[in-house]
């Protein structure tokens, strides 16, 4: 068993080795093939697209690959962190998110369920990235993230948990809460998201609304590409550039992205569901800019 368990390691060392090298090989073509592009005078920055869960992760980070079309960043995403791991739910020291930032290198573009702690804030607003932070009606990610965990996911840590539930309605309330007795910690919603509320307090990182890449594509595109050029102008035409990131657009190719609507939860919530999750998270869909009172 031991000896297997070396094998598979080592299995791992070597295909992470070789990503690494392809992944090393594509940025290197990239810069050859846009050899000609000026460097902006600040240098060329590190993409990073930073996301709740549940609230277009994908979809950011097809936008920002689209970049590669028009500057010599990498086709596809370096590496994705998240603060919890995968199939253990656990969650990471801060010290590994500081440590995955600093590994990152100019010309990258990199995602992230990242929480805004200060060590993070001075590392993502220091120059070094052009960071964006997407987010989306919290009513919209709970019902979400039913469908995920039970359906799409089954090794998610919770998964057996809520198909031993017996309604939608249960699960439903199950995400809005939490489960506060769980070995593997997973609070309510509005705490989910407060470890995330910083990144709305710092200009250098763009807020990004789901429902705008929607219903507003072409405006917030327009927000995102001026975020960049502001402190990295490119010599392309705008035109141009906003084309690309268009075009990159692809929610088939998404392997989380189930319906891509907005305000669906109102199909899922009872008046019941409304008035639970008004009292634990009514504060936050204020704060979002999703309601402006409790009065929905």
């Amino acid at each position: 068993m031991k000896e297997c368990q070396v094998w598979f390691n080592h299995g791992m060392d070597f295909k992470s080795a070789l990503r690494g090298t392809i992944y090393r090989a594509e940025k290197a073509i990239q810069r050859r093939r846009l050899a000609s592009l000026s460097a902006p005078e600040a240098g060329w920055p590190i993409l990073l697209g930073i996301s709740f869960p549940k609230s277009g992760t994908h979809l950011l980070d097809q936008i920002l690959t689209g970049f590669s079309k028009f500057a010599p960043f990498a086709k596809r995403v370096h590496s994705f962190y998240a603060e919890y791991e995968g199939e253990s739910g656990r969650k990471r020291a801060p010290e590994q998110a500081s440590a995955w930032l600093d590994s990152l290198s100019p010309l990258d573009v990199a995602s992230a369920h990242l929480f805004a702690r200060p060590e993070a804030v001075t590392r993502v607003t220091s120059g070094r990235f052009v960071p964006y932070f997407i987010f989306r009606d919290p009513r919209d990610v709970v019902v979400s993230h039913v469908f995920y965990v039970t359906e799409m996911e089954p090794s998610h840590v919770h998964h057996q948990h809520y198909n031993k539930l017996k309604t939608f309605g249960e699960r439903l309330r199950t995400s809005i809460l939490g489960i506060p007795d769980s070995e593997v910690e997973f609070p309510n919603i509005a705490e989910r998201f407060a470890p995330y509320i910083d990144w709305l307090n710092h200009a250098q990182v763009m807020a990004i609304h789901f429902e705008d890449l929607v219903h507003a594509r072409e405006q917030t595109l327009n927000g995102i590409l001026s975020h960049f050029v502001a402190g990295h102008p490119l010599s392309a035409r705008r035109e141009t550039m906003l084309s690309a990131l268009e075009s990159s657009i692809n929610p088939e190719k998404s392997p989380t992205f189930r319906s891509g609507k907005t305000g669906e939860w109102k199909n899922h919530f009872t008046e019941a569901d409304k008035n639970i999750f008004k009292d634990v998270a009514g504060d936050l869909l204020v704060r979002l800019g999703y309601e402006k009172n409790n009065d929905w």
